[in-house]
């Protein structure tokens, strides 16, 4: 989980820094550059910031469902051990009761994962804007026209699909713009895939969801 911080619902699907005002090379060739955002954001410290603050707001949300659960399970326990000795009156409204409970879990938990996508977007929106800016910057000192992101999303094609050198990629410049040095993380990191070339990262939302527990089981009436 700490591993897979940020993208889902948050990054673009092309970041593109428009240069517009720039003109091309004396050569005429466009020169193009391509990172991948989902790399950036989670190299970034203010993303494990976020995520130790998601973490907190699941707990606060999963403690508060399961107390409710808890609640529901005791007073069907309760109605199945007393049930037959009960009036029809008394027999009805325990029965309500349990009913309003299970529909308030549901309503609990739905509630649970709205509030952590909320969250999430709260505390990403600052993240986001920073990593444009340096975007932005490092698109405007390296000459670039478009600055791609390669990463079109969880279960899509990524735009970059081939790329002859890494002389356009973009990351580790914006990654040191950011205040992060990329040969740390290189060090750090297994022999696996190069910055810009990282497999996507997967978003809280995906892995960090609210607990789902079913909700109690309301008696069918006698």
């Amino acid at each position: 989980m700490k591993q897979k911080l940020i993208a889902f619902l948050v990054v673009m699907t092309i970041i593109t820094t428009p240069l517009l005002a720039q003109t091309t090379p004396a050569s005429g060739l466009t020169k193009i550059g391509y990172t991948n955002v989902d790399y950036i954001i989670g190299k970034l410290p203010e993303s494990k910031v976020m995520q130790n603050q998601l973490e907190v707001t699941k707990a606060q949300l999963d403690k508060a469902l399961g107390e409710t659960y808890k609640e529901a399970q005791e007073k069907y326990e309760a109605y199945q051990k007393n049930g037959a000795n009960m009036t029809d009156v008394i027999r009805a409204d325990k029965e309500k009761e349990l009913q309003n409970l299970q529909t308030r879990i549901q309503e609990m938990q739905n509630n649970a994962q709205t509030s952590l996508q909320t969250k999430q977007q709260q505390l990403l929106e600052p993240i986001l804007t920073k990593v444009n800016n340096a975007i932005q910057e490092v698109g405007k000192e390296s000459g670039f026209l478009y600055i791609l992101n390669m990463d079109a999303g969880a279960g899509t094609t990524p735009i970059i699909l081939f790329a002859a050198s890494e002389e356009n990629n973009a990351t580790n410049l914006i990654l040191r713009k950011l205040g992060v040095d990329p040969d740390k993380i290189e060090a750090a990191a297994p022999a696996a895939a190069k910055p810009g070339t990282a497999a996507p990262v997967t978003s809280p939302a995906a892995t960090s969801k609210p607990a789902t527990t079913a909700p109690a089981t309301t008696p069918k009436k006698k």
